[in-house]
């Protein structure tokens, strides 16, 4: 134990963490950045800070405040020992509903605000599009904005007090006629008030270098809002007072359609004297789909508020008339707003991507300028991008003329660096020319504050140094940010990784084949962080379970990152920092649809797993679980499944089987059926009924083994749409679709029998040898099938999930793999597709239950909604993902885990389910989760419309 960290554990009350995984986790932020702590603790109040404060000035230790650590400009980062507020500093301490004010510690989340506010009818005024997991004390370090700011201001405008610890451990209380300030400041300011008064660019969006002209005496000398933008450079923030405003009781979105960015830059300053609450730009470079859009090629998002809905429609509708627009739609339903302002609040992770696949990244983020000049600053933005042969796509809030982008910098050649440093010395020029701001939004961190001698002039950049000087004298809080920064080209966090390929299993075809690319997607943005889940969102359970940075999406990407790096991690593939972040992720594959740049955690998880136990003993439950399919096998051809159910209800056998297999012990083992769904099948004769479309109905492990009502209710379903059923072969060799075995006496003596697998749960668990060896068997039996056009229709949704995904990417040299995939329907699919004027027994039941989460995050549920729908199965499933997850939940250790993922959406949903709800769950392991922790039997959708048959 090292003397500093031995001094802070004796000091503090808090967490002290210097271990590897806690270094890991906080070397960077949302930047391009990256730095290695010494290490970093969680304060428990004010005294703690005090304490770490006192500790490291008495060794010379730089100390950073960090929040949720979304900051892009690289200022969460550094070397000396992190602050990481959100673990206990994120109460709200109390709202004042008559004085409109709150008052917050720094690490409490926006959107915990947001809620607590909005019973009194008020809200927070900024907005950025991180307010679900980014924090107040981040808000005011970076002076944040969001969308509002064109009615609402920045952070600063909403800052009234603030409490803060200065590195020499003076506690102040900073507010309006010098309150607060640290001696020397008052002084400082008076001898500049000339430089002062003329050489701040006056704009919206100026954040760039310390707002020393709030303490002009005519601006009230406000030391609060002076401070707000430093970046946590002058003082530790452990309180703050902020001003709440009035939230509009109704709003209606108008988005306008332009031909161009241009276009809809050019119109933007003009909308303003209509008081909308937000004019936010995007093209269509960063919109997957315009469905639901207005034609265009731009759009602007224009917010009007009112006190009824159709005042507020009344608005925008007014904002239409204005716009000269290419085409335009105007929203008062919160849901369709909803769905709208979630295509503008991805784009900052769907912008690190270009439209042909490679990478983007920040830098260049959020320059300002004012709002009258956007139009000409695009243009000449444009310009520089063409002649340094560089590729981004602006958006943002054109309203403030200010300008988020994404710019497909090489940043891991030497060449690529060098452009990346003339880039931005050239672009700093133009938004200087058009009288901006280097950074309009997130601060300038490294990534900006060696060009502020651009904007600034050198005389009130020294300015910037002595003003430094007074409040940390030392040095020691946050060093090289804003003042004597390192340079925008160092520390880069893509510098440590290595240049040759990574040998893998899987393709990874969207990152050509290269793993550092795979996990390089993880930019930050830490939408995987959100305590709350709402709509059929999934991503990531296990973090909103525990809480802890290493159980998210971005901390498992930013071990991997380390892992890959080996300076902190050091032992690669056999890491056991990796190994324990890793052991939480449920592989609900919600990261791959959820997070804006489809992070796929639940294949890294796979791909480190057969590494990291390759030619050791695996732990027992990947045997028990992992090798399912065979135990259940087993159990069939041996007839034994009532002796192994009968052996089960022994408790002490039962104990000591799980046990041995690693099964958690509050778990009931599933029991096998008396009869699978084959042999059921073979015995009502075991050929397609004659008729219409030939389909291929999969008879995956759960609905073979342990759900055979599932299929049959499927086959009953199928077949009275007027559909042909038929199953997979059995026999290698001269089989043919759909008799399940062979009448071809040659082909009996020649051919090897087998069963089909999607190689499930061997992926799961990481066996990806054994999961390449079932899913070549697999393919050479469906080989009669992939003769025909017959589509392939899975009832397990992680099954179709894992053949439409899993299959093709690690057997991506198998041809083959990728024709299956193309083949395969859910349930709701194939009815819609080959059965188009079937009509569906009328249910008319309310419907509870979970949209499975690998349906959500690989297959959709699109003909599923309009399926049940057009039987009257009337209301919205619930999204999340169940917290059994296969083999998950049945793990010894993830019990109160899985139990936790399941209060968060799925057990409410069905408890407060209506009296003769249908409670509808296709996924085995949901069905399963329902029945052991609330006594309630899922079904099938196959089930439920097989019922309403008869």
């Amino acid at each position: 134990m090292t003397d500093l960290e031995a001094a802070l554990r004796r000091a503090v009350r808090g967490e002290v963490g210097f271990d590897t995984t806690s270094r890991a986790l906080t070397t960077m932020d949302a930047s391009n950045y990256r730095r290695v702590p010494l290490g970093v603790v969680a304060p428990r109040d004010a005294d703690d800070v005090a304490a770490v404060l006192e500790v490291c000035r008495e060794r010379g230790v730089p100390v950073v405040a960090r929040g949720g650590g979304t900051s892009i400009a690289g200022q969460a980062t550094g070397t000396g020992v992190v602050l990481d507020f959100t673990r206990h500093m994120n109460r709200l301490v109390g709202i004042d509903p008559e004085a409109r004010t709150a008052v917050v510690q720094p690490g409490v989340v926006l959107d915990r605000l947001q809620d607590a506010a909005a019973p009194h009818g008020l809200r927070f005024g900024p907005d950025p599009s991180t307010h679900s997991r980014c924090t107040i004390g981040g808000m005011i370090g970076n002076n944040s904005c969001g969308s509002h700011s064109v009615a609402w201001g920045t952070t600063a405008d909403s800052v009234r007090e603030l409490s803060v610890l200065t590195a020499r451990g003076r506690r102040l209380r900073l507010g309006q006629d010098w309150a607060g300030a640290p001696e020397g400041l008052r002084g400082l300011v008076d001898g500049e008030l000339a430089r002062l008064r003329t050489g701040f660019p006056d704009l919206p969006r100026r954040i760039s270098g310390y707002a020393l002209d709030a303490l002009l005496p005519e601006r009230g000398a406000d030391v609060a809002r002076s401070f707000c933008g430093s970046e946590g450079t002058l003082g530790v923030l452990t309180e703050a007072v902020v001003g709440l405003v009035e939230s509009p009781r109704a709003r209606a979105l108008a988005v306008l359609g332009y031909a161009d960015e241009a276009g809809a830059a050019e119109a933007a300053a003009g909308l303003l004297p209509l008081g909308p609450l937000t004019v936010e730009g995007m093209a269509v470079d960063l919109v997957p789909s315009t469905e639901g859009l207005p034609r265009g090629g731009a759009w602007l998002f224009v917010e009007t508020g009112g006190d009824t809905e159709a005042e507020a429609r009344t608005r925008a509708e007014a904002v239409v008339r204005a716009a000269d627009v290419v085409d335009a739609l105007v929203v008062t339903d919160p849901g369709g707003q909803r769905t709208l302002w979630r295509i503008r609040e991805d784009a900052s992770g769907t912008a690190t991507r270009m439209p042909d696949g490679s990478e983007a990244w920040p830098g260049w983020e959020d320059c300002a300028v004012p709002p009258a000049r956007l139009g000409g600053y695009l243009r000449d933005f444009r310009r520089l991008l063409t002649a340094h042969e560089l590729r981004g796509t602006p958006y943002g809030h054109f309203g403030d003329g200010c300008i988020h982008v994404r710019i497909d910098f090489d940043l891991l050649s030497a060449d690529g660096v060098a452009r990346f440093r003339r880039f931005s010395e050239e672009l700093a020029d133009v938004v200087v020319a058009h009288g901006g701001s280097l950074s309009g939004e997130h601060g300038d961190g490294q990534a900006r504050a060696e060009l502020l001698p651009r904007m600034y002039g050198a005389e009130t950049v020294a300015l910037f140094e002595r003003a430094k000087a007074v409040w940390d004298p030392d040095d020691l809080l946050n060093p090289g940010m804003l003042v004597r920064p390192a340079p925008l080209d160092a520390n880069l966090r893509f510098s440590v990784l290595p240049r040759e390929p990574v040998d893998v299993e899987f393709g990874y075809p969207s990152d050509g084949g290269d793993f550092s690319a795979a996990v390089r997607r993880c930019v930050g943005v830490a939408k995987c962080r959100t305590t709350s889940v709402s709509g059929a969102g999934v991503m990531c359970p296990s973090y909103r379970a525990t809480g802890e940075e290493a159980h998210s999406t971005r901390g498992r990407a930013r071990l991997l990152h380390e892992m890959l790096a080996g300076e902190l991690v050091t032992d690669g593939w056999r890491s056991t920092e990796v190994r324990d972040a890793l052991d939480l992720c449920l592989s609900c594959k919600g990261c791959r649809s959820d997070c804006p740049v489809e992070v796929d955690m639940a294949t890294y998880k796979a791909e480190f797993l057969h590494h990291h136990y390759a030619g050791r003993r695996r732990p027992a439950a990947h045997y028990a679980m992992g090798w399912l399919p065979v135990w259940l096998r087993w159990a069939a051809r041996t007839r034994t499944a009532p002796v192994v159910n009968a052996l089960a209800t022994v408790r002490p056998l039962a104990a000591v089987a799980k046990r041995l297999g690693g099964i958690a012990g509050e778990r009931e083992v599933p029991r096998p059926a008396g009869e699978t769904f084959s042999r059921w099948w073979r015995r009502r004769g075991g050929r397609p009924a004659e008729g219409g479309d030939l389909v291929v109905l999969w008879p995956d492990t759960f609905t073979e083994h342990l759900s055979p009502s599932v299929g049959r209710a499927a086959v009953r379903v199928l077949e009275a749409a007027g559909l042909r059923v038929a199953l997979p072969p059995t026999l290698r060799g001269g089989a043919v679709v759909g008799d399940g075995t062979s009448r071809s006496a040659v082909a009996l003596l020649t051919a090897r029998r087998g069963q089909v697998c999607c190689g499930l749960t061997y992926v799961s668990t990481g066996q990806l040898d054994r999961a390449r060896a079932v899913m070549r068997r697999t393919l050479d039996l469906m080989a009669p099938v992939l003769e025909t056009s017959a589509p392939v229709v899975v009832l397990e949704p992680s099954c179709a999930a894992a053949l439409r995904t899993d299959l093709p990417e690690l057997l991506h040299d198998d041809p083959r793999a990728a024709r299956l995939a193309a083949r395969v329907l859910t349930f709701a699919e194939a009815l819609e597709r080959h059965a188009p004027d079937w009509t569906p027994p009328q249910v008319n039941l309310p419907a509870v239950g979970q949209t499975h989460c690998h349906q959500h995050a690989v297959l959709g549920d699109a003909a599923d909604r309009r399926l049940r729908e057009s039987a009257g199965l009337a209301g919205e499933l619930s999204g999340g993902c169940c917290g059994l997850a296969g083999n998950f939940g049945f793990e010894a250790g993830h019990y109160e885990v899985s139990a936790a993922c399941a209060e968060h959406q799925l057990l409410p949903a069905v408890r407060e389910a209506p009296d003769g709800a249908v409670v509808l769950a296709d996924g085995f392991s949901c069905r399963t989760q329902l029945e052991q922790l609330a006594g309630v039997r899922g079904r099938h959708l196959a089930e439920v419309l097989a019922e309403g048959l008869e």
